[in-house]
């Protein structure tokens, strides 16, 4: 006798979920189950019947309170919900970033609910079982991120949609035809988003600014800065109180100042600078030590707390050096005439003097409010000729001026017995534990126009180390007076390395033969150093540099000092550049504040001024990066028909990420495009691996590529792959 078939049970729905993100969107209201029912549009009554049912399991299990019979709240504080922060990634999916959690929460697209990158936000938190990754549902945007983007507007009859290049920001911005300013089809605009409502697919928008066409220099440039909220230029009130500062050298100030200006002073900067923030100046001493005085721009002299120069420059934070373009904390009148230590010029200066003995001792050091008059201003290239040569004459082809000249044997005197202490110090510092990064800086040569013409490479030399060592020893002295002081003081802090970063980099660089020794702090320290020699000059150098500086914390501004772990320094502050950064002009009046026998301020007020300073440093390194890729984009796009040797410098599920040799320009070739064999990625070996050959695509291979496409809106290079070099 055949089995009667049996209908297949109806699995009952569980409404757990849904109930909690009502409650939790209505924090302070209580709901019945037929207000639940009617918002879930359930109107049968199984589905009530249900409702019912889940709402008497959460109470019981004391997921929310039933505050009177029928009436249900979602508990104040429940362990399930949790603030942080939202990561998105490319694909419309997002990781919640929240300290009480060791792994990132997954966010799948339909659980955002509006969030967008960065943004803070509640979420609850399901799936916490063991064994099983935990998910996430945003139920708050507690704080967004940001309310400005930069896009491009596609203008219909009625309304407008901006769409953005970032990957990140997954949805378009609605633009009533009200809003749309003078915003033209196909603009590259600011937007802000005023509200994004709760049915709607997409944020609402108003035009806020037109800043030009796509693909415009002018036009990327800004919209660079605009997409980091940095601004382009100074508003008129603050240019026009700059120009009103009384600029003069006056015999009333002088006295009230150390007067170092019959001491020998020079400065040594980029060929191309225009703010000349610090001199050296040198002094030889009768019982043989040497007085070295550190003179930094007296920016603090100039710039009054309290004026609207002052709120201006804190709000900025930092100079932005974009590829083509400074865009200055300070108006041009401070930073590249009143302030900038121009040779030939008394200016004045906020000085750490020091006497050191032949070994790079310090025996004394005083820090105050000096005047001082510069003898001589040199390039980096000037000075680095005198260290290789030590001759005095410096020729046509070598100096700034573009024709020969001779330098002082006394200048030529001290810049070599500075260079000596300064590789004491430097080879103390190295001895103690201090990281070497002398990572390639890629340049560009640019004709009239902002064209690029030629890439070329910044690489640091003796000359570029003598300065540093100095900066870093005013740095570090100014930052121990008034540490071991115990009084609140504005620190250059630098935590240790992230080990889960250090072993993921461990397993690129075996790739290539290389390994970190993990024993202790100083081993991975001397480890990092001996790898950054080891490479130095090979293909794989710009990717492993830039690995290592990856693994490394991001230094930041903090009262809380934790001492400088690169750097290898108890004590480090900033104090040698005002006419570009905010903390180094706080520190100037924080010390003068001490000096004076003031007493400790309050540290508070002091740790959200850091905190502001490296959210604005921040910003304004994401877009000197965008500036530079851009411009690599723009002179690839000129050279489409070129064959180029690369190196791979990363390997995904979607293809090969290659970096040019010759001018450090980064694109992909993508899976699809290799036609030699079927490739597909094998995450162990961090290689394309053929169907058919099995031949390899990994970490280090040189290939041949040209470029395919060059997408200056998104900052974007596609390759073709050519050949294997073999």
């Amino acid at each position: 006798m055949s089995k009667k078939l049996r209908k297949p049970v109806k699995k009952e729905k569980d409404f757990s979920e849904k109930i909690i993100k009502i409650l939790a969107q209505n924090a302070n209201k209580a709901f019945n189950y037929k207000q639940i029912a009617a918002i879930l549009e359930k109107d049968d009554t199984k589905s009530r019947n249900e409702i019912i049912r889940d709402l008497k399991i959460l109470a019981s299990s004391k997921k929310i309170i039933e505050t009177e019979p029928g009436k249900y709240l979602v508990k104040a504080i429940s362990q399930d919900y949790y603030e942080g922060t939202i990561d998105m990634t490319g694909r419309k999916t997002a990781y919640f970033i929240c300290p009480d959690f060791e792994e990132d929460v997954f966010i799948p697209t339909n659980n955002l609910n509006r969030a967008l990158d960065k943004d803070k936000v509640k979420v609850y938190v399901y799936n916490r079982r063991k064994g099983r990754r935990p998910e996430g549902e945003v139920i708050e945007v507690v704080e967004r991120a940001k309310t400005d983007f930069v896009g491009v507007i596609d203008i219909q009859k009625n309304f407008a949609f901006v769409s953005t290049a970032n990957p990140k920001m997954y949805t378009d911005i609605f633009i009533p035809k009200d809003k749309l300013g003078e915003a033209e089809q196909g603009d590259v605009v600011l937007v802000h988003i005023e509200d994004w409502p709760k049915r709607a697919d997409s944020p609402f928008g108003t035009v806020v600014k037109v800043l030009g066409k796509p693909g415009e220099h002018d036009t990327e440039i800004h919209a660079i800065l605009a997409e980091y909220g940095l601004p382009a230029e100074f508003p008129v009130e603050v240019e026009v109180y700059a120009q009103k500062i009384d600029t003069s050298i006056t015999e009333e100030e002088i006295n009230k100042r150390r007067d170092m200006r019959d001491t020998l002073t020079f400065t040594i900067d980029p060929k191309d600078a225009k703010d000349f923030d610090d001199a050296l100046s040198f002094k030889k001493l009768d019982n043989g030590n040497y007085e070295i005085g550190i003179h930094i721009a007296d920016v603090s002299h100039y710039l009054q707390e309290g004026t609207i120069l002052d709120d201006e420059a804190y709000q900025r934070a930092t100079s932005v050096y974009l590829v083509d373009r400074v865009v200055p904390m300070l108006p041009e009148v401070l930073s590249n005439f009143a302030c900038s230590l121009r040779p030939q010029e008394e200016k004045y200066t906020f000085s750490a003097i020091f006497e050191i003995s032949e070994k790079a001792q310090v025996v004394n050091q005083w820090f105050g409010r000096t005047v001082i008059y510069s003898d001589q201003r040199f390039a980096y290239e000037e000075a680095q000729y005198i260290i290789e040569t030590k001759d005095n004459t410096i020729p046509a082809e070598t100096s700034i001026t573009g024709t020969s000249y001779k330098v002082l044997d006394e200048i030529v005197a001290a810049t070599l017995k500075m260079q000596d202490l300064a590789q004491i110090l430097r080879r103390n510092r190295m001895n103690n534990g201090a990281i070497s990064f002398d990572k390639v800086e890629v340049k560009f040569n640019l004709d009239q126009e902002g064209e690029p013409e030629g890439v070329y490479f910044k690489v640091s030399k003796d000359a570029n180390h003598l300065i540093e060592e100095f900066m870093l020893l005013a740095n570090r002295k100014v930052a121990e007076y008034v540490g071991k002081q115990k009084k609140t003081f504005i620190y250059r802090i630098h935590d240790e390395p992230n080990e889960d970063k250090l072993i993921a980099m461990q397993t690129v660089i075996a790739k290539f033969g290389y390994k970190i020794d993990f024993r202790n702090k100083g081993d991975i320290s001397k480890s990092l150093n001996a790898l950054m020699v080891e490479v130095n000059g090979k293909k794989e150098q710009n990717l492993i540099d830039t690995l290592a500086i990856r693994t490394m914390s991001k230094a930041k501004y903090s009262t809380d000092n934790i001492g400088h772990y690169g750097l290898a320094f108890d004590y480090y502050s900033h104090f040698t550049s005002p006419i570009r950064r905010y903390p180094d002009v706080m520190v100037h009046r924080l010390l003068q504040f001490y000096l004076d026998g003031g007493k400790s301020v309050d540290e508070e007020t002091y740790e959200t001024k850091c905190l502001h300073s490296s959210t604005m440093e921040g910003l304004a390194s994401n877009a000197e990066r965008d500036s530079i890729k851009y411009m690599q984009v723009k002179y690839m796009q000129n050279h489409n028909d070129q064959e180029f040797l690369g190196v791979i410098s990363g390997v995904t599920e979607w293809g090969i990420f290659v970096e040019i040799i010759e001018n450090k320009c980064e694109g992909m070739v993508r899976i699809r495009e290799i036609k030699d064999d079927y490739y597909t990625f094998d995450e162990k070996q961090y290689a394309l691996v053929g169907a058919t050959t099995k031949s390899l695509l990994q970490l280090g291979d040189e290939i041949y590529v040209k470029v395919k496409n060059a997408d200056l809106v998104k900052k974007q290079l596609d390759f073709n792959f050519i050949r294997r070099n073999e």
